[in-house]
Order: structure tokens, then sequence, then C-alpha cells
């Protein structure tokens, strides 16, 4: 791995895709009413089920005062999560707020919902998942998620690798919710890295399990994924049969994967994450988790309200057409991409410069 990383985080222009500009009316869905400053921006974001989510509402609330809109932000109940976020975007429509900002619990069902903002004129902008099977979404504000799977793949190998030299390796193969657009785009950038070590021998699924439907995590939740490896362990992997590493698409299903392997007596699997959690830095510094990816939250938010700025200024934002990472079945939404940043003990302190909370985290080691 490159110990010197590109400081900062910026936008993922994909070589050879066409820049789209789309004015304040929006893209082909259309826009109809001009968005000024003043008006309410609403941010719908699902259950409260990791840190990043937390943080997220924080970080919204901050750029959308500071640019100069009033901020509507709501959170799904932990408990009936889709039905309750439908409520709530429908409520902003009636309300009048002028653009909604969506972190879908499950963007498969919102399209009601899109289809009514979109009726009335309101800007739809899908952030960090996008909405599925809809054409009611001007944009897509996420990280490169694609990019995201991969990283994690890569990880895993480099670590396998640095453990235990050339393998083969006995792994098992993990994944977010079905309901969640991204989790299936994380596990196709790893398995576009993984599926050919499983080919040729390199990488052995001991219990079988490589499909997304096998390996997804019903709400990534951390005691479903949990209970899962406690399965996986105890039915694939007594007696010394080893477990070398296991692909995890967040931090909050790694630190349960491992409290897994730690209950069982094995020892520490290379295991990947996501999302730079608080709790999973120490476990990167003293080798407990390999790695997690890093994907600013604070910068994420604010180049969703930095859209609907340029839209109010009447500009036309600088967005991609990358069907890959942000086709949702009926369009390819237009996206600005952020590039993820892959962690692990070697580079953190330098890859969390600027974070001062995850600084001094990995200072402390």
């Amino acid at each position: 791995m490159r110990k010197k990383l590109i400081a900062g985080i910026g936008l993922a222009l994909v070589a050879g895709l066409a820049l789209s500009g789309c004015s304040a009316r929006g893209s082909d869905s259309g826009s109809d009413t001009a968005i000024k400053k003043g008006d309410t921006i609403g941010v719908a974001l699902p259950a409260k089920t990791s840190q990043n989510w937390v943080l997220a509402g924080t970080a919204f609330k901050k750029s959308i005062e500071d640019a100069g809109f009033k901020a509507d932000i709501q959170y799904a109940a932990a408990s009936n999560t889709v039905s309750d976020q439908q409520s709530q975007i429908s409520g902003m429509v009636t309300k009048g707020d002028k653009a909604i900002i969506i972190g879908a619990q499950d963007g498969s069902q919102l399209g009601s919902q899109v289809k009514a903002a979109k009726a009335k004129g309101i800007t739809v902008i899908a952030w960090d998942r996008n909405l599925l099977n809809t054409k009611n979404v001007d944009y897509y504000v996420a990280f490169n998620n694609y990019k995201v799977g991969q990283l994690q793949a890569n990880a895993l190998l480099d670590g396998l690798k640095a453990k235990d030299g050339s393998g083969p390796y006995n792994v098992e193969l993990f994944a977010g919710a079905s309901t969640d657009a991204n989790a299936t785009v994380f596990f196709n950038g790893a398995m576009s890295v993984l599926e050919p070590k499983i080919k040729d021998g390199t990488l052995k699924v001991v219990s079988g399990q490589t499909t997304f439907q096998k390996v997804q995590t019903d709400g990534w939740l951390a005691q479903n994924a949990q209970s899962r490896m406690t399965n996986i362990l105890t039915q694939y992997y007594s007696g010394s049969t080893k477990l070398d590493g296991v692909l995890s698409p967040n931090d909050t299903l790694a630190r349960a994967i491992l409290t897994a392997t730690k209950a069982a007596g094995k020892p520490n699997p290379i295991v990947t994450g996501q999302d730079s959690e608080t709790a999973s830095i120490p476990l990167i510094m003293n080798g407990t988790q390999y790695s997690t990816i890093y994907k600013d939250t604070t910068l994420e938010a604010q180049t969703a309200v930095d859209l609907v700025s340029d839209l109010a200024d009447g500009k036309k934002p600088k967005t991609v057409l990358d069907k890959k990472n942000n086709y949702n079945g009926v369009k390819t939404v237009p996206a600005v991409a952020l590039t993820p940043v892959l962690v692990t003990k070697e580079n953190a302190v330098e890859a969390y410069k600027g974070n001062d909370t995850l600084e001094a985290l990995a200072k402390k080691g």
C-alpha cells in the first residue's frame, strides 16, 4: 500500500464519463419550483443503527443552516422504519420543503413518496444510498461504493498475505442488508476482486456461502452478523480448521464478527470494515481489526448542501453518469461521487488528519 495519501478527499470524476449539467429545474424528472435561500430543506435519514447515521444529522443541520436555509431533519424510528420514513417524506412534501435529501432506509419502497415530491416540483436528492426503480430522483450524492468494495477486498488479500504468506486461505463473506441499495454495490465491488481468487483456489469459502442472498445481514444489525458467524464457526470450523479472514462490509458488523470468533476460541482472522467508527479505531491500531474505510460524513453532507446551494444560485451542478455505480433500475442518476480512503494501522494517523477525534484515536494507538 502506498504510504502517502492524497491530502483531503476530493471528487472522483471517473475518466471518460460525460459531465452532465442540470439546472435548478432538476434532471429529466423535472423540478418546477426554484430553490432560494431561506427555504426549508428536508433531510430524511434511516434509523440510528450506526454511528455514521448519528453524525449525519448533526452535519446536515450545520451545513444547511450555514448555507442560509432552514433544516427539517428527521430520523426513522428503530421499529417500522420504512413506513416511518415514508410518512416523514410525505410530511415534508405537504409542508412544502423545497428540496428533500433522502438517506433511504429501503430505497425500493419510497417510489410513491418521491413521485408526490416531484409532482410538487420538489428537488429530490438521494444521499449515501440510491433510490431504486424510480425516475423521480434528480441527483445522487455518495462515495464511490463499488470502489469501497474493491478496497475492502484488496485489504483482505493484503492482510492475509502479510499474516500467512501465500495461502490458500479459508475465508467467509458478509454483506449488508438487502434493503440497502449500497449493500449489493459494496458486495459486487468486492467480488470483482475476490471471485477470481476463489476460482483459482487462493481463497476457499468453507461454508460455500458466496451469493449476496446467502451472506446479506438483515437490518445491518450486529446481532444478526454475530449469530451467523457463530453458526458458521460451529458448523464448518470445528476442531483445528482455521478461519483466516472475513469480508465485513462495515465496522459494526466487523466487531460483531470478531466477538463471535473470540467466543469460539479462534485466533483473530483478518477482518475488513467501513465507516471509521470510533469503537473500531483502537481495534485497528492494536491489530484486532485489519482495516476500515474512511468516508467523511461531514464532507458528504456538505456536498449535498453545496448542490442545493448551486441550484439556488442558478448554477449547474457538475455530475457524472456512471451506470455501474448509480443505475437505479430505471435510470442512471446524475451523481456527485466522493473518493473513499482505505485505512489500516500503517496509514491511520495520516488518513485522519483534519478529523480531530479520529486522528487522536489513531495516535493513541
